[in-house]
């Protein structure tokens, strides 16, 4: 249920934050950051990375994920995702799949901001009857 009353690590908060400012968006000027927790406790960042053929940017949702898997992490506790939006900013269509193909239906999704609000939603809640491993047949 989307609400505004999680209870966010302060690190993963900064996290998010300190990779906001790192994103590459000089066509949309909309920077994003996001960070994971895996269920190892490790943090992993990401932003967006945007490209002169619009189709080959990437989101920092997909940016944070790829990177911990390149790290050997394939499993996540909650991600968050900043902007200095006055209006909290959901993931995407595609960055809602990758999340679903890593994370627990139940896994918290969250968006902050500068003014330190938060919305939060669930896997589920954000890619009902998500299409993940779990629905491939097994050969």
């Amino acid at each position: 249920m989307k609400n505004n009353t999680y209870e966010i690590p302060a690190a993963l908060k900064a996290a998010a934050k300190e990779a906001y400012g790192k994103a590459y968006a000089p066509y949309s000027q909309f920077h994003v950051g996001s960070a994971a927790l895996t269920t190892q406790g490790n943090i992993v960042q990401g932003c967006n990375v945007e490209n002169a053929s619009y189709g080959l940017t990437i989101c920092a949702e997909r940016n944070c994920i790829g990177h911990a898997v390149a790290n050997g992490e394939q499993s996540f506790q909650m991600i968050v995702i900043y902007t200095e939006q006055d209006k909290l900013t959901p993931p995407c269509g595609a960055c809602r799949q990758v999340i679903a193909e890593f994370f627990e239906q139940s896994a918290p999704v969250i968006a902050i901001n500068h003014k330190d609000e938060q919305q939060v939603w669930t896997v589920a809640q954000l890619l009902p009857d998500a299409f993940t491993p779990k629905d491939l047949l097994e050969l």
